[in-house]
């Protein structure tokens, strides 16, 4: 893991990995920008009236204030989370196939390619990914109430979300199917550990900026030394 954490930060420094760094963040702040310039006020609301019970109370202890600041700050930990995944979502599924062509061709050029994977493989994984985490990040939304519990919780999804939408890409190329879940079955903790590791770097400000397209060469780095791993003891064995 510790190698491909560092050699992935040697490729994040190559200029045609640079090129690419900064958009899907850049690309989903926009994006999120713009709807909460649209929809700010219906957001305001509807979250509101889910605080109203804290709001009255605040409000019987004369701190009124604090409550429309509650609701501000609860919005922007929305946010975040929501601007995150779709930069994850874009790293994925469109810089993903021209991260690992690059890193495959720089170190580990004779690696054979088995095609185990496909573009609608990799898009139903995103899917799937995004689904699972979207509902679990709603499940988890009160507990924002619970002094802190909101953010390990979401630490903890984060997790889940980078290896599972990075995996299947990382090795879609090179890996047949077979060799695909054998990793999976080898490789579980370590993929999840290397999530929980990234997931903290999510939240590192400005560091953010870069951390999709640096996930995405972690996981790339991992997998295919993982797989020429697999491949050396199946010919020496």
């Amino acid at each position: 893991m510790l190698r491909a954490l560092l050699d992935a930060a040697k490729s994040l420094l190559h200029p045609k990995i640079l090129v690419i760094v900064l958009w899907p963040m850049l690309l989903a702040l926009l994006l999120w920008g713009v709807l909460a310039w649209v929809f700010w006020a219906d957001w305001m609301h509807l979250l509101g009236g889910w605080l109203q019970p804290t709001e009255d109370f605040l409000s019987q202890h004369d701190v009124t204030w604090l409550a429309g600041t509650l609701t501000v700050v609860l919005l922007m930990l929305l946010i975040t989370p929501l601007a995150l995944t779709t930069a994850l979502f874009i790293a994925a599924v469109v810089a993903m196939p021209m991260m690992v062509r690059h890193v495959a061709e720089r170190d580990f050029p004779t690696l054979e390619m088995h095609h185990g994977g496909t573009v609608l493989g990799s898009v139903w994984n995103a899917l799937v990914a995004i689904g699972v985490f979207s509902a679990l990040w709603l499940l988890s939304l009160p507990f924002w109430l619970l002094m802190g519990l909101g953010a390990l919780f979401s630490l903890v999804l984060t997790a889940y979300l980078n290896q599972r939408l990075f995996r299947y890409d990382a090795l879609a190329e090179h890996a047949s199917a077979a060799e695909f879940k054998l990793i999976l079955e080898r490789s579980s903790g370590q993929l999840y550990l290397l999530g929980l590791i990234l997931a903290l770097l999510h939240f590192v400000p400005v560091l953010n900026l870069i951390t999709p397209i640096y996930t995405g060469l972690v996981y790339i780095h991992f997998g295919l030394a993982e797989l020429q791993r697999l491949r050396l003891q199946a010919l020496s064995g």
